[in-house]
């Protein structure tokens, strides 16, 4: 239960990460080229936006490294079995071998068998 709520921290930290890097501009770009204005007056101010996302995406990148770390910790200390041979040797008791049983010697050849077909 514990391992999927982190998967799914996991998903949206790496979506929120995508769509913010996505959002952000470039060195370049400046406010009035991002909204189509030339005031800087917007939500955030001059700078407020740009140091906005990039905390966000800094939150959201430790947020991805710390669930990366702890989902690596689950698969390493798993109880299920995960290969196909753990999966066998836990379903199948091996199998004993008699303790007195004799070899059991060839079969003698008969006759018609040694005879060699012409």
């Amino acid at each position: 239960m514990l391992e999927t709520a982190v998967w799914l921290v996991h998903v949206v930290a790496a979506a929120g990460i995508i769509g913010l890097v996505l959002i952000q501009h470039g060195k370049g770009a400046d406010m009035g080229a991002a909204f189509g204005s030339g005031s800087a007056g917007g939500l955030f101010g001059a700078s407020g936006a740009t140091n906005f996302l990039s905390r966000s995406t800094a939150v959201l990148a430790a947020v991805f490294f710390s669930t990366s770390l702890l989902l690596t910790w689950y698969s390493g200390h798993s109880t299920v079995a995960t290969s196909v041979m753990q999966q066998s040797e836990s379903r199948a008791p091996a199998a004993s071998v008699p303790a007195a049983s004799a070899p059991v010697a060839p079969a003698a050849p008969d006759s018609k068998s040694s005879e060699i077909p012409k």
